[in-house]
């Protein structure tokens, strides 16, 4: 079911699937370009195979969500974006969720079961990022490029409408400037207890395998790393058979 939720004075649009109440949702957190659209079916078949509920929100900004009030964004804004989830899980009397974050979306579901600990059964990050990298900012330098010169902008159009120049702008102005070079959530690491498994592409475009160590290294829960061979930093859409595997594996060990 989607609809929209009113969250602190902004619409945000939410699908929802409920299978068991008794049983967690998986909350999905999407990328600096994603929505609920861009997941696809990945949401729908991970909740099948794991038998448990969804949650797919658009972030302010992003797909049928409100747009950005203003486009400049500090260094704290992923903390507000984790304030922002837990105020919509409570909305949803969600109090026990699953964390699934893609790129900003994992570094959400990281300050989010850092910040908000009680709610947060165990977190799933692919492609996420705790410090700036070269890699990453010559990824989205390579964006604007395309942004600038291909038919990218007409694509991201389909799915966020007159919102794409707003988040297209928020992301590469936001980690291409220079304020944002010292950007580091390392220290919230080891706030994070629960279980976490660390997904991403062996050739991923916009980060080091050095991310995944940190994250692996520093939380204080149980951690699994995992590099999906072949794959770059959207493994759940470049190959979701193969990136189902270990996340269905480390959903099944959260009942053991």
């Amino acid at each position: 079911m989607k609809r929209h939720i009113l969250v602190d004075g902004v619409r945000l649009n939410v699908y929802t699937a409920t299978i068991d109440h008794t049983k967690p949702y998986i909350v999905f957190l999407h990328d600096s370009l994603g929505c609920i659209t861009l997941w696809r079916n990945f949401p729908d078949i991970l909740a099948q195979a794991a038998q448990c509920n969804v949650m797919v929100y658009d972030r302010q900004g992003y797909g049928e969500s409100d747009a950005f009030t203003i486009i400049e964004r500090h260094n704290d804004y992923l903390e507000k974006e984790a304030q922002t989830l837990d105020s919509l899980l409570a909305m949803l009397a969600i109090d026990v969720a699953i964390l699934f974050g893609h790129s900003d979306g994992g570094s959400i579901a990281l300050l989010t079961a850092a910040m908000f600990p009680e709610r947060i059964k165990a977190v799933i990050t692919e492609g996420a990022h705790v410090f700036v990298e070269d890699i990453t900012l010559n990824g989205i330098r390579a964006a604007v490029e395309a942004y600038a010169t291909t038919n990218l902008k007409e694509k991201l159009f389909k799915y966020h409408g007159d919102n794409v120049d707003g988040l297209f702008r928020a992301w590469t102005e936001t980690w291409l400037s220079d304020r944002f070079r010292s950007w580091n959530i390392e220290k919230y690491l080891p706030n994070i207890t629960c279980p976490v498994l660390v997904l991403q592409g062996e050739n991923d475009e916009f980060g080091s395998t050095k991310q995944v160590s940190a994250i692996a290294e520093q939380v204080s829960g149980r951690a699994q790393q995992c590099l999906i061979p072949a794959v770059g930093h959207s493994p759940h859409k470049e190959n979701p058979e193969q990136t189902l595997e270990p996340v269905i594996r480390f959903l099944q060990s959260l009942q053991s």
